[in-house]
């Protein structure tokens, strides 16, 4: 089978934009997941989902800077929205970018991140800002959410639009890092939610939703190594040292699959406290390190 040819450089893309896509879907996952316990409504799912709307801002904090950052001029990294030519002031919008677009949409993002961060702050009683919960309706979480999507799952879509081996040889990598982010965001909400007894009643059906999504995680990883296969170019991304990186990969999906993220605890044990935590700690590290195996086997 004849190899496809390709004929641009690596990127020589710095870890800042590995935790930039990290940070990204674990932002969408998160808003995504708040928005369909609030829109389900059973006990618990309320605190749940002010669980997510927490997790989602903090990082459409970072993952700008960590992008700017690795631009290598990260001050000009405002010439991305505004077009500064002499004579066509304006916005720098481009709707048939990729990139361009990207950038937009995780600006909006931000703004839509902070609103429901600010409203879930308001409805736990921290703070008074009525207008803020006010917006932060159902239309606006629905609405969010549907962007929060976007920004999970475009990041893969940015690589295989490029010509580079292994990203543009296959079409799974968007649907890939949806479900990653999804299954990171479940597995995160679940650790936090042991600290919030009021979220608790929707552990069950967020650990069966964790389940889907590494199961969904899983046959994209097939589909994706068999597009490799059928191009030539599998032994880039899943040959030494990377094959290391995908043992960290699978053993991550173990605990959303088995359900073994919201295993119940003893009482005052100590050990076993700490081995639950692990478990969807490992479930980060295992999403961590597929965008790892797959930004940086591409650049060697």
């Amino acid at each position: 089978m004849d190899e496809i040819q390709h004929f641009a450089g690596p990127p020589d893309w710095l870890w800042y934009i590995l935790f930039y896509f990290f940070l990204a879907g674990l932002s969408g996952g998160s808003y995504t997941l708040a928005t369909l316990l609030r829109l389900r409504g059973g006990p618990g799912d309320e605190p749940m989902a002010r669980i997510g709307y927490y997790i989602a801002f903090p990082p459409m904090l970072i993952a700008p800077l960590l992008l700017a950052l690795d631009l290598g001029q990260p001050l000009r990294f405002w010439h991305m929205l505004v077009n500064t030519t002499p004579g066509h002031l304006g916005l720098n919008f481009k709707y048939w970018s990729p990139m361009s677009l990207g950038v937009w949409v995780v600006t909006v993002f931000i703004a839509v991140t902070a609103v429901s961060f600010a409203a879930a702050l308001v409805r736990d009683g921290k703070v008074r800002l009525p207008l803020v919960a006010r917006l932060d309706g159902r239309v606006f979480n629905v609405a969010g959410s549907l962007i929060g999507l976007f920004v999970a799952g475009y990041t893969g879509v940015l690589l295989s639009v490029s010509n580079q081996p292994v990203w543009s040889d296959t079409w799974a990598l968007g649907g890939l890092f949806l479900a990653s982010g999804l299954a990171g965001s479940a597995a995160l909400m679940l650790l936090l939610a042991r600290y919030r007894p009021e979220a608790r009643p929707s552990t069950p059906m967020l650990s069966v939703s964790e389940r889907l999504y590494s199961l969904l995680e899983l046959a994209l990883i097939v589909v994706f190594a068999l597009t490799l296969i059928a191009a030539g170019t599998q032994e880039t991304v899943f040959g030494p040292p990377w094959l290391l990186l995908w043992v960290v990969v699978l053993v991550g999906l173990l605990p959303g699959l088995y359900g073994l993220a919201t295993e119940r605890l003893s009482a005052g044990s100590a050990a076993a406290l700490r081995h639950s935590i692990a478990l969807p700690l490992l479930v980060l590290a295992g999403g961590l390190a597929l965008r790892a195996a797959i930004i940086f086997s591409v650049q060697l």
